[in-house]
Order: C-alpha cells, then structure tokens, then sequence
C-alpha cells in the first residue's frame, strides 16, 4: 500500500501542471497512466502538432510542451506508475483507497482526475479490409511529419487537428487534399480561411463528402473512393490517409465510481474544480462546468485552483497562502536559487 497525499489519474499536460501546483504548496504526488510514458494524447495521438495558445510560446509542439512541462516540474520529485489503470476508486474515512490494473495499491488524501477524455480511442475509418494499411498507409496520428514526404496525403476530418496538419505539411506533400463531411467545421477559424485561401490558389484540394470505398494498385493503397454533397463519384489519388475523426471517449472505470457524470464527462464546481465527491477533483478535458472550454490552458488555471482546494483540505483550519514562484522559499529551495533579501 503507498500513500500519498495526492494521487492524479492522468499524466497529460494538465495532470503535469497540477503536480507542479501542489509542489509550490508543499504537496508531493504520485501519478497513474494507462499509457507508457508521460505526455496523454499530446505524445499519443499528435506529437508534432503545433499548438499557439501557451502563454509565453507563439508556437510549441505538442511533445515539446510535454518535455518542458516535465523539466518544470522535475525539482518536485514525482512518482509516475506507467501502463496501469485504475480500477477502483472507494473513499474510506478521510482518505480514498485506490487499486490499479497492475495490482498497485495506494491510500490517497486527495485524488486529481486528469484523464482527458478517459481510455481514449481515435474514431476510425471502418472500410473492410483497409485496416491492414494501418501505420504503414492509414494513420490516426503523426509520429513523423517526415515520413509524410513526397506522397500524395489525403487528411479526412474537420477539428483543429485535420486543419492544422493538412496546413502543415501542405509545402512537403506532392499533394494534398482536405475531406470533410460538410463546410461547416470544428476548426480555429483562422484555420479554416487559411485552408480556403490555399484552396483558391490551387495549392490544396478541398472536398465534402463520404468515403465509402477505396482503390489499390499492386497491394498498396492508392486512393478514396468519394461520394460528394452533390452525388458525383470521386477517386482521391491517397499514398498516405490521416484520419482526424477524433476520438471515441471511454471512460472505463471512472464511470462506476459514482461521481456526477453528464455526457461522458465529470461535473465540477468552479472554484476547487471538485467533484460530487469531496476529496475528488477533476481537471481537463474530462470535467463539465458552465461556460468550459476543453484548452489546455484552461485546465492549467484548474489545476491551480484545485492545487489550493487540496492544501485546505489536507490542512483544515489553516490559511493557504498563495505561492509566488518569484518569492517561494520551497520553490528557491529545489531549484538551488538564492531567495531574494528585501
């Protein structure tokens, strides 16, 4: 049995900034992942996607964000447990016992749930027989925006993702053609009017409509069949297909811990991000409150304020005093800097 005055279900960017809010207030943690390594769907699904909504950072990977919010928190000695999932979660007394697919047992004062959209899966395109073109023609995420290179991309979806790579590797393809089902789209608008302004030059193809077939030359994929809005058949030369669907959430076990659930996600109140359960926090694409919006920057002002909530809780009666990284002695103190003399 391991205690730990807080444990977080999830190592994604918002589970990694929540271990470095909790170390400015004294509180260390362990963390829990289904996956192998630290990172969520930012390291999973799109490593190399770029994101410009980080303060401070006009533009970060995916995975460079994921590497710095690591670096960040490393003076706070957290303890991750890779590749288990939770499996039960059940409060007795003050404290939560937890239990993982691993037979990893813990008692936790406080719990963190940052787990995203929850065992996540990517939406796929279902054609029979294309699922042995999987990772080598058909990918639902991009490890290597090199090995895209020269080749004829078909991207199929309209989310941030879809845009955001068609956009980028649009100068290295020898073709690229953007499918969606309609022209209304999920996507960041300035997203969307770069597209069609390419589009409009001829440097991209855009289309709507349903894949419903697809066309092969000696083994290999070579293209889409599409049905567009219109009712007029189409064959898309496809070398390689990037699928942005998006991804099927699944909860798993978190949904028979008894917490308040509206659709798929965790209902919180605003001011510790805190469940229907004293004690459980949610932060993150898997909580629900008026006015969300799933940012990761959005889950960083959360994982702040449930940071303070979990020091009153574990201090009853005591003032919580707001940490400044620029005169915190704790956080001089890790990071071997002289505290300022007034």
């Amino acid at each position: 049995m391991i205690p730990t005055d807080c444990l977080i279900i999830g190592a994604g960017p918002c589970g990694l900034f929540q271990v470095f809010e909790l170390g400015l207030l004294g509180i260390k943690a362990h963390l829990v992942d289904a996956l192998p390594k630290a990172g969520g769907q930012c390291s999973e699904l799109y490593p190399e996607k770029p994101i410009y909504d980080i303060p401070a950072y006009p533009i970060i990977g995916a995975q460079e964000l994921v590497e710095k919010l690591m670096q960040q928190i490393h003076p706070f000695g957290p303890t991750f447990h890779f590749g288990q999932q939770v499996t039960e979660l059940r409060a007795e007394g003050d404290a939560f016992q937890v239990a993982t697919s691993a037979g990893t047992r813990f008692t936790a004062r406080s719990v963190v749930i940052a787990a995203g959209v929850g065992a996540f899966q990517p939406v796929l395109l279902r054609l029979d027989g294309l699922d042995r073109f999987h990772d080598s023609q058909i990918f639902y995420r991009v490890r290597d925006a090199a090995q895209h290179a020269g080749k004829h991309i078909v991207v199929l979806g309209g989310g941030d993702s879809a845009l955001d790579w068609a956009l980028a590797l649009l100068d290295k393809a020898a073709s690229m053609t953007l499918i969606h089902r309609s022209d209304k789209f999920r996507a960041q608008t300035a997203s969307v009017e770069k597209m069609h302004a390419f589009a409009a030059q001829g440097r991209l193809k855009f289309l709507t409509g349903h894949v419903h077939g697809y066309t092969e030359e000696s083994g290999q994929l070579a293209g889409l069949k599409l049905k567009d809005n219109a009712g007029a058949e189409h064959v898309v030369p496809a070398q390689h297909v990037l699928v942005f669907y998006g991804l099927s959430p699944k909860l798993g076990p978190i949904a028979e811990w008894g917490l308040n659930l509206n659709k798929h996600t965790l209902v919180v109140d605003t001011e510790k991000f805190e469940s229907s359960v004293p004690g459980i926090h949610a932060v993150g694409d898997i909580n629900t409150y008026p006015g969300k919006k799933k940012l990761i920057l959005s889950g960083f002002h959360e994982a702040a304020l449930a940071a303070f909530a979990i020091k009153q809780r574990l201090n009853p009666g005591e003032k919580v005093h707001l940490q400044y990284t620029t005169t915190s002695p704790l956080m001089h103190q890790r990071l071997g800097v002289e505290t300022p003399k007034d």
